[in-house]
């Protein structure tokens, strides 16, 4: 029975109507390459026609499109490239070792160009296989029509993936390094390129696409860690707010006397309008040469002017786990937490602390 497992089916089942979605998407690929050839022959191309191997590039191309192996450069190139490489082995290998040296070759010389395409296997034992039609034609065998009909074929599927929701091509990592790490991952696309490599799965999965798979683990796993407990289960709710209008002297003697970092802003009704943060009074004074001139600019100011946008807010019933990023990687100090579009709570760090600091302990006791 053991045995019997491991000869099983690997795919999972595939999720709605991906199968028809995949199917009707290399129909029309396939058939857009048919048309153009069946074009090509009325107008005398006799050495235009479909090749079995462009069967396999659609398979790729539409299932799996966020693999390495489906990209554009990779069936294109990979395609042209194995042609290429199986014509010059059949000018100076004689048969039958061509057809073994043509594939190898073929595949080495994907690998080397960074475009390495399962059917540029397929494309260089069918050149092997019947070499005669294609050395009359020549090298331009590999551009018309292997060449044109995956272009075609990819093009089709680039429109078709975009169409029906999927990603192709699939995501490239972020060129700008001075964006830093991945948002809720904080692993630069170096460290992500370096994770695929120590596995050998550079070939299986793009380094954003894992990126994307990291960080919705990690969101899941921090759900599960902290049990379903949610932003209002831990919120401080003894709020101490000020208007837009209050001034920044009476808004810095609120910081003195309560010991407090943050300071939300509300209107009548309690709706966030902002947030004032103790560092920004302090960049204020910091700006300033001159203290009678600071006393005097200080008492004509209001929080208005220099309160923070209220814009990075969570509701009372968002997992806690969602916010660890945010408050850890991303350097947020104080997230406002609100109730039908009214303030009720704020998270600082102290509180997601708090959090860690009681989970700890029920472990040990346990």
């Amino acid at each position: 029975m053991r045995a019997w497992y491991h000869l099983s089916p690997a795919l999972p089942a595939s999720h709605g109507l991906e199968q028809l979605r995949a199917g009707v998407g290399a129909l029309l690929g396939i058939s857009l390459c048919a048309l153009i050839v069946s074009l090509g022959a009325r107008l005398g191309a006799s050495s235009f026609y479909l090749i079995a191997p462009l069967g396999a590039t659609a398979v790729l191309v539409f299932c799996v499109p966020n693999s390495p192996l489906a990209q554009p450069w990779s069936a294109v190139v990979g395609n042209v490239t194995a042609t290429l490489v199986a014509i010059f082995v059949l000018q100076i290998v004689p048969a039958p070792w061509s057809v073994g040296v043509a594939v190898g070759a073929a595949i080495t010389a994907m690998m080397f160009v960074r475009a390495l395409h399962p059917p540029g296997g397929a494309v260089a034992l069918l050149t092997a296989l019947d070499p005669g039609a294609v050395l009359e034609v020549g090298p331009l065998f590999a551009l018309m029509p292997v060449g044109l009909t995956t272009a075609v074929l990819v093009l089709v599927a680039i429109v078709y993936n975009g169409v029906t929701g999927r990603v192709y091509p699939f995501r490239q990592p972020e060129t700008d390094q001075t964006r830093g790490p991945a948002p809720r991952l904080g692993l630069t696309t170096e460290q992500l390129s370096e994770l695929l490599d120590r596995f050998n799965q550079s070939t299986n999965l793009g380094v954003a696409d894992l990126g994307r798979l990291l960080a919705a683990a990690e969101a899941e796993a921090a759900q599960h860690r902290f049990d379903g407990t949610t932003c209002g289960d831990i919120m401080t709710t003894d709020l101490i707010t000020v208007r837009p209008g209050t001034s920044l002297p009476k808004a810095a003697r609120l910081f003195c006397s309560q010991a407090i970092k943050s300071l939300p802003v509300v209107d009548e009704d309690m709706r966030l309008q902002g947030l004032l943060l103790q560092a920004d009074l302090v960049r204020i004074v910091a700006t300033h040469d001159r203290p009678a001139a600071r006393l005097q600019r200080s008492q004509r100011r209001t929080v208005s002017d220099v309160m923070r946008s209220a814009d990075d807010t969570v509701t009372d019933s968002m997992p806690v786990g969602v916010l660890l990023n945010r408050l850890a990687v991303q350097g947020s100090e104080v997230v406002p937490v609100t109730r039908k579009g009214r303030l009720v709570g704020i998270l600082t760090r102290s509180d997601i602390l708090r959090l860690l600091l009681a989970g700890s302990d029920e472990r040990s006791a346990a």
